[in-house]
């Protein structure tokens, strides 16, 4: 009779005890990671009374396959575009929790005389905490609706990417034990070069090959075409020096910005629970019950600076972002705990051998306790703010309150700033872009050329294929904003501006001169002064060139469809907040959806017969039907069963309004989506306003222009709920909100298209 395999034998051992294990924790109503840990170590030899495994090495691989779906998976759900999009706010709040946790961990470390590997491990494993416990925490307590929880949420977003940077931070530090100096810049660049080449490149490439061949793509075919992709990212991640679980992370980005990301993400969630358990069950494993003995006081006061140190650095962050003092401790007291990424970045140092091990137990248990203190931690915020507030000095109140209300007045962008931003992001982009031509034109295009002509005319073949490839970036890079409204502005509003854009202009002329001056030179001996001439023009007929220009604005469209797709898809059909809602909550005003029930009272009537503005004190923003979508609907617009709709207020009236209706997703649908998005303007009533001296009602914004007024800013930066029958005074700042093209006809404005 044959003996089974020992990894067969392994796997179901694991798999036996995980199945138990996530029972007994459903019944308790905790984490499942935690019940993995509990299954990983009564299957781990430090339990003389289970069997154990016995191929520890396999185990290992199967864990960091486990590590590779978990991160594919975290890229997915978040994607790199939400790090633009999650707000100043959450920027601040997560930089600053970030940096001073680790600060704190390494202080920790150092106080117990433990190496500096060890400390600045400890730092990156602190300064994370646990999405998968906070959402479940705030699901369990009934929060997700509160405004604190999606600020919470949205600096979870950027902790979870910037993790990903600190796992390739800590693993540049790990290899070349440096901890400055030219080796990290080096690492630095090298970082900041393949995200923004592997994105841009991605998102350009990838999902347009999804569209084009989703007639072929069965769920089966898109899980082994998804799964490619990943492993791909992974062996090419691997190849220029990064670790695998940043190759999974930055492909889940990717195919996050395709419409077949729910659908992937759905598909691959089997897989990366099965693997992902035998990850957390591996680090259960690595309990050892003796050791975590004889680390008792250590375990002790690492807890006690995870739950002070987020209490006082999570709420000064957020404080220092401009939000009041309730909800920045509603915060600081919900990040008070450690979990996937504190296993994953221990795991990582014990990888490449770098840490002691008695970390990696140490952080399981501090992982455990924290965990089970979540939900008492949350609950204890508002008693503790309760407390602080009644012995808060008058003095300091009144500055909180003068600084998170400053920090909320909405201020006009600088034209200046605007457009410099735009110029980098263009020129750092399309640099990268051309670089990335070059190398691999120089390393496999040019050896092809020389293996089958004469060297000069090989030499001369590989420079015009090169510079031809490169020529729509170089375009790109001089021409881009050079008719966009800020430069007409700044052209037009003061004749000293004229000369500092134009030298903008020529800098980037500069800079493609020197790209191809680099190619020819790379491949020719020849004066400078003709390299320079030769450049020049060459660089000259690009600038003229329409079918480069056609070019450019064509993969510039391609890019930018991709990458909006699924967000303007998601948005028109109810399953995502529409842009102008993080405005709104800036200002104590936030967007939420409703389903009207089948059995609803309301349903049948119209909204001027239901009259919600006035009962609730909120407004009805949209209506999602089935396959259509009604933007800033009228007063005559009847509501039926199944209409999802989106509603904007304060947390008070959301949450009466709650009680009438129950929120729900809509279905998808397929329009032309762009036109119906919904945005946030303002203008100002002044002395030639058609408005001034009106009320809301007779000045028909509503009615007239399909806008929907959603409040009014005084001289003396007083924001007011929209009073119907209050006249528009000079000097009012009026914010509406409303389709596209309804608010530029409103704000008398057209819209201008850019190159």
């Amino acid at each position: 009779m044959s003996e089974l395999a020992p990894l067969i034998s392994d796997l179901a051992l694991i798999l036996i005890c995980a199945g138990v294990m996530t029972l007994v924790f459903k019944r308790l109503k905790q984490p499942l990671v935690l019940g993995y840990i509990v299954a990983g170590f009564l299957a781990s030899p430090h339990v003389p009374l289970t069997p154990s495994v016995i191929d520890v090495a396999n185990i290992h691989t199967w864990s960091e396959i486990g590590v590779i779906f978990l991160l594919f998976a975290l890229g997915l759900e978040f994607s790199f575009k939400k790090l633009v999009k999650v707000g100043g706010t959450a920027v601040i709040a997560a930089c600053t929790i970030i940096f001073c946790m680790i600060l704190v961990g390494m202080f920790v470390g150092w106080s117990f005389g433990w190496k500096h590997m060890d400390c600045l491990y400890l730092g990156g494993m602190l300064a994370m905490s646990s999405t998968t416990i906070i959402y479940k925490a705030f699901d369990d307590l009934g929060l997700r609706q509160q405004r604190f929880a999606g600020l919470v949420l949205s600096i979870l977003i950027l902790e979870d990417i910037l993790a990903i940077v600190l796992m390739v931070m800590l693993s540049t530090m790990a290899v070349s034990q440096n901890f400055e100096g030219s080796e990290m810049v080096y690492s630095i660049a090298k970082l900041l070069f393949f995200l923004i080449l592997w994105f841009v490149v991605g998102i350009y490439i990838i999902p347009t090959f999804l569209k084009r061949s989703r007639r072929w793509m069965a769920n089966e075919t898109l899980l082994i075409v998804s799964l490619a992709l990943c492993f791909g990212m992974v062996v090419v991640a691997a190849k220029v020096g990064f670790s695998a679980a940043f190759g999974a992370f930055i492909m889940g980005s990717i195919l996050a910005e395709t419409v077949e990301a729910e659908n992937i993400e759905k598909l691959v969630a089997p897989v990366k629970d099965l693997f992902g358990a035998i990850f957390f069950v591996s680090v259960g494993m690595m309990v050892d019950p003796a050791m975590i003995v004889e680390y008792a006081w250590p375990i002790v006061i690492i807890t006690l600076a995870i739950l002070l140190g987020q209490v006082i650095f999570g709420t000064g962050g957020v404080i220092l972002s401009g939000q009041p003092l309730k909800v920045a401790m509603q915060c600081g007291f919900s990040l008070t705990q450690i979990g996937e990424f504190a296993f994953i970045i221990a795991s990582l140092g014990v990888s490449l051998k770098v840490t002691s091990d008695f970390l990696y137990p140490i952080v399981v248990a501090v992982s455990v306790i924290t965990t089970f203190l979540t939900p008492y931690m949350i609950r204890l915020a508002i008693p503790s703010y309760n407390t602080v507030e009644r012995h808060l000095p008058d003095k300091w109140k009144k500055m909180l309150e003068r600084y998170s209300s400053g920090s909320q007045t909405v201020n006009h962008e600088n034209n200046w700033k605007k457009l410099l931003v735009a110029i980098a992001r263009i020129v750092a982009v399309y640099s990268v872009l051309c670089i990335a031509v070059i190398t691999l034109s120089f390393h496999f295009i040019i050896p092809l050329f020389r293996a089958s002509l004469p060297v000069f005319w090989a030499n001369l073949a590989g420079a015009v294929f090169t510079i031809a490839c490169i020529a729509p970036f170089l375009r790109a890079i001089i021409m881009k904003k050079n008719h966009s409204i800020e430069f007409q502005m700044l052209w037009q509003d003061n004749r000293f501006n004229r000369a500092p854009l134009i030298s903008t202009i020529l800098l980037r002329i500069m800079i493609a001169v020197m790209f191809v001056m680099f190619v020819i030179e790379k491949l020719f001996q020849a004066s400078t002064t003709l390299l320079v001439g030769i450049a020049v023009v060459l660089v000259g007929l690009m600038m003229f060139s329409r079918w480069l220009k056609k070019q450019s604005i064509f993969m510039e469209r391609t890019f930018i469809q991709n990458l909006r797709f699924r967000d303007v898809h998601a948005e028109f059909t109810g399953q995502k907040r529409p842009e102008y809602e993080g405005h709104l909550l800036s200002r104590d005003l936030h967007l939420s959806d409703f389903e009207i029930p089948a059995d609803s009272l309301w349903a049948g009537h119209t909204l001027r017969e239901l009259n919600l503005g006035h009962k609730y004190g909120v407004h009805v923003a949209s209506i999602i039907r089935g396959m259509h979508r009604i933007n800033i609907p009228g007063a005559n617009v009847r509501l039926f069963p199944g209409d999802t709709i989106q509603v904007i207020g304060t947390d008070e009236q959301l949450g009466e309004f709650a009680r009438q209706a129950e929120r729900v997703s809509s279905a998808a649908e397929e329009e032309d989506l762009e036109k119906r998005e919904m945005s946030l303007k303002q203008f100002v009533i002044d002395r030639s306003s058609l408005f001034l001296g009106k009320n809301i009602r007779e000045s028909g914004i509503r009615d007239e222009y399909r806008c929907l007024v959603v409040g009014v800013e005084k001289e003396d930066s007083t924001l007011m709920t929209p009073d119907i029958n209050v006249p528009f005074m000079e000097g009012d700042v009026v914010w509406v909100v409303g389709e596209r093209d309804d608010v530029y006809r409103l704000l008398g404005k057209k819209e201008k298209e850019e190159e």
